[in-house]
């Protein structure tokens, strides 16, 4: 093993994990500024599909971005295990609404692999790795790919 190697299996990732749906994903814990639960969402006109709408927090208007919508998967109705995760992505805070939160974790950098070209029936584009764990696996989130020069543009208008 050789010490680039080594170094890369000692470094620890520190990740919040979500769930969407079946499947389970995690983001640089440095990237995330809050987990809030769900609060009520004003509707914007004309909004591209995944945009669920924007919330006042506390007197920033953020936009607020449905991952279900953005992956191409069915709606679902919120619930109590239903949060906004707080981002911030080219300097420009947003939230994403995600099924549940699960966890903060630390993995090491090691355990994590390219994506394959589709990952749980997604293109990979905005997927950085798998991070494998004992009994399963985590799709990394590369958020500064999760939304497109264009996508950012049509937040800013909001």
């Amino acid at each position: 093993m050789n010490e680039t190697q080594r170094k890369q299996d000692d470094e620890l990732l520190q990740l919040v994990t979500f769930s969407i749906g079946e499947e389970e994903f995690g983001v640089e814990i440095l990237k995330v500024q809050e987990i809030i639960r769900t609060m009520e969402i004003t509707k914007v006109p004309r909004a591209p599909e995944f945009v669920e709408g924007v919330i006042n927090l506390r007197g920033k208007v953020i936009p607020i971005i449905d991952l279900r919508r953005r992956f191409g998967l069915d709606s679902k109705t919120h619930d109590k295990h239903t949060r906004i995760i707080v981002i911030e992505i080219n300097n420009m805070i947003v939230g994403f609404i995600v099924d549940s939160v699960s966890e903060v974790l630390r993995i090491p950098a090691g355990t994590v692999e390219p994506p394959p070209p589709v990952v749980a029936g997604m293109e990979s584009d905005y997927i950085s790795g798998v991070g494998k764990l004992q009994d399963r696996l985590l799709i990394l989130l590369d958020l500064d790919r999760l939304l497109s020069q264009e996508d950012m543009s049509v937040l800013n208008t909001i």
